[in-house]
């Protein structure tokens, strides 16, 4: 690691790191791997925005394995931390589509994230 990246914290919502911690270990190290990116001011290549948020400060991480898919939610919207807003295994039978499940969740923890950062930074 280069001591000259500066390495934002990351911040966990809800049971995000418990459900991150019960998925595959190959699944863990490409998502912890892909957060570290996050942490130091990169896009990781397994990264794209999330629908259904205004702008491009949610983002999910998507990780193949033995046939299931798994995502980690995150934000980049806090300039002094990253929140990791929800992980899990996909189960939708809808092709690509987040259930809506998931994403009422997601969206219920950002204003967490949001408060959080407000209460911890004075914003």
């Amino acid at each position: 690691m280069d001591p000259q990246l500066p390495l934002r914290p990351i911040q966990w919502v809800g049971s995000s790191l418990k459900d991150l911690k019960e998925m595959p270990e190959d699944v863990r190290d490409a998502i912890g791997f892909s957060l570290f990116q996050v942490q130091v001011g990169r896009k990781p290549l397994n990264a794209s925005i999330m629908r259904g948020f205004s702008g491009a400060s949610v983002l999910e991480i998507k990780d193949d394995f033995d046939g299931d898919t798994y995502r980690c939610i995150y934000t980049i919207r806090f300039p002094e931390a990253v929140y990791v807003l929800h992980a899990f295994m996909k189960k939708s039978t809808r092709g690509i589509e987040t259930s809506k499940n998931d994403i009422h969740l997601v969206k219920a923890r950002l204003k967490i994230a949001e408060a959080h950062y407000a209460a911890a930074h004075g914003t």
